[in-house]
């Protein structure tokens, strides 16, 4: 299948998951990032808010706030740019919906990606090579292409973050343009990748 008939099988996949599996699935991400040291290796986190049928988030991100890590969210360019920001997550915000009705919120401290020294990324399907499909804006990939031109280790350290029914047997299509993971973290535990072999285990390079 291509791409787009992928794109459409996984989501449909996704969906079906029932209620009671998606509340343990979600506590099950956070117990695997703190097993991997995800959350308590990195001091400044990019993570997403979920929407519709993804994966929650929300356990991850009380868990990195209640360990005192800044988190951050992404939000849109202005206009149709694909290119996103991070704006940190604090109390008091005011929040607004963005083209897609994904929440964001204002701040006047904004990073770039490269800023960050973890960033976890949402995706559609993923493979035991570390390439991801996601929804097709192409946004992460945009915000991201600086990582394609880099000769020695760069932040941040990405993260996708799926269900395990997410992943599939075989190499996923991709393009030369998409950016590869370092590691995926599901329910059942965190898939290290080799095909950016510059950057080292989490374990081994805290932030600084």
């Amino acid at each position: 299948m291509n791409k787009s008939e992928l794109r459409k099988s996984l989501r449909q996949r996704r969906a079906a998951i029932g209620r009671t599996e998606r509340r343990r699935a979600a506590a099950g991400l956070t117990r695997n990032a703190l097993r991997h040291g995800l959350l308590t290796r990195y001091q400044r986190i990019g993570i997403y808010l979920a929407h519709g049928a993804e994966i929650s988030t929300l356990s991850l991100i009380n868990r990195a706030l209640l360990l005192k890590r800044a988190c951050y969210l992404p939000m849109l360019s202005f206009g149709r740019g694909r290119m996103l920001w991070f704006n940190r997550l604090q109390a008091g915000q005011t929040w607004v919906a963005n083209r897609f009705g994904i929440p964001e919120n204002t701040t006047t401290q904004q990073l770039h990606a490269r800023q960050l020294d973890l960033l976890f990324m949402p995706l559609v399907g993923f493979d035991d090579g570390g390439n991801r499909i996601g929804m097709g804006g192409g946004f992460y990939d945009t915000t991201l292409a600086y990582l394609r031109r880099r000769q020695v280790w760069r932040k941040p350290f990405l993260v996708g973050v799926a269900f395990e029914c997410q992943r599939i047997s075989g190499e996923l299509p991709h393009d030369p343009w998409d950016v590869p993971l370092d590691a995926v973290l599901t329910e059942r535990g965190l898939y290290r990748f080799k095909c950016r072999n510059t950057l080292p285990a989490p374990q081994d390079h805290p932030s600084a």
